[in-house]
C-alpha cells in the first residue's frame, strides 16, 4: 500500500463519520472529530460533514460542526454549500444558525439565494435577505 492510499478499516471510518453526519449523530460525530478526525472532510462529490448535516436537517449536529471549525464556505461538486442545502430544505433554523456563522447567501453556482428564488421560496429568500423573521418554521 502506497503512503497516500487508505486501508479498509480507515475507509471503514470516514463512511462511518459521514453517515453520522447523515443521520444527525452528534455525540458519535464529535468524539471521531475529537479524536483528530478533520471537521471539514469531504467525500468524492465535494459534501462536507457540514452540508451533509445541514441537506438532513440536524441543527444539533450544525451547530456542533460550526463550534468545532466547519467551514460554511465549503462548495461541493454540484455549486451547493450547507446554506444552500439548509435553504432548499426549508429549514429555518439551521439556515439562521450558518447565517450566524458567516456563511455567505451568495455563494456557489447553485447558491442559497438561487435555490430560494428557483423553488420560489419567499421566506427563506426573506431569511437569506435579513427580512425573513425568527428562526423555526418548518425544519424536518
Amino acid at each position: 500500500m502506497a503512503p497516500h492510499e487508505l486501508g479498509a478499516e480507515e475507509l471503514r471510518l470516514l463512511q462511518a463519520a459521514f453517515d453520522l453526519a447523515r443521520s444527525g449523530e452528534t455525540a458519535r460525530l464529535a468524539e471521531l472529530l475529537d479524536a483528530g478526525l478533520p471537521v471539514n472532510l469531504t467525500n468524492s462529490g465535494g459534501d462536507t460533514l457540514l452540508i451533509l448535516a445541514a441537506y438532513h436537517v440536524h441543527p444539533e449536529t450544525v451547530r456542533m460542526l460550526l463550534e468545532r471549525g466547519a467551514d460554511t464556505a465549503r462548495v461541493n461538486d454540484k455549486g451547493q454549500t450547507a446554506l444552500a442545502a439548509a435553504t432548499f430544505r426549508r429549514s429555518r433554523e439551521v439556515v439562521a444558525d450558518l447565517l450566524a456563522a458567516g456563511a455567505d447567501p451568495e455563494l456557489g453556482g447553485r447558491s442559497a439565494v438561487a435555490i430560494a428564488t428557483f423553488f420560489d421560496l419567499p421566506e427563506m429568500l426573506g431569511q437569506l435577505r435579513g427580512d425573513g423573521g425568527p428562526a423555526g418554521g418548518p425544519s424536518a
